[in-house]
């Protein structure tokens, strides 16, 4: 599988992505890395918050490759199966990481509070940090326009 092919799933839309918008995003994943260290707030709270900041690193690199996942199309486990395609195959450890935490995430935004250790709020925090940088580094390299 490729985007193209996501495309043709109609997983996929295209999406002409700008300087704004990307530093629009980064702005929110720097924000987001920053409030998840709040000590007062919830576990589960920071962990989500971590979660998104991994996301948006997802969305930022659909993006610069030309797409948007299309709405109701799974979009959260679109984004991170997206990893792949956008960053490259060898963040398929990365992806299959983040999808785990898409799933502890949903429980802990729907079903049940209190499910998330410190533990994984620590490492998904430290994640968010590694990924945010990965990203930082293909997007210099490759879309340096959008930095």
């Amino acid at each position: 599988m490729n985007l193209n092919e996501w495309f043709n799933n109609g997983w996929l839309k295209r999406h002409q992505t700008s300087r704004d918008e990307i530093q629009n995003l980064l702005n929110l994943v720097k924000r987001d890395l920053t409030d998840c260290r709040i000590p007062e707030l919830s576990t589960d709270w920071r962990f989500a918050i971590a979660y998104n900041a991994a996301l948006q690193c997802c969305s930022i690199a659909l993006y610069c490759r030309g797409f948007k996942v299309a709405r109701g199309q799974s979009e959260h486990y679109r984004a991170i199966q997206s990893l792949v395609y956008t960053l490259g195959k060898e963040h398929a450890a990365d992806r299959d990481y983040l999808n785990a935490c898409r799933n502890k995430r949903n429980i802990s935004d729907y079903d049940s509070a209190g499910t998330i250790s410190d533990k994984e709020s620590l490492e998904l925090i430290d994640f968010a940090d590694d990924l945010y940088q990965k990203m930082l580094d293909w997007l210099k390299k490759n879309y340096p326009m959008y930095c």
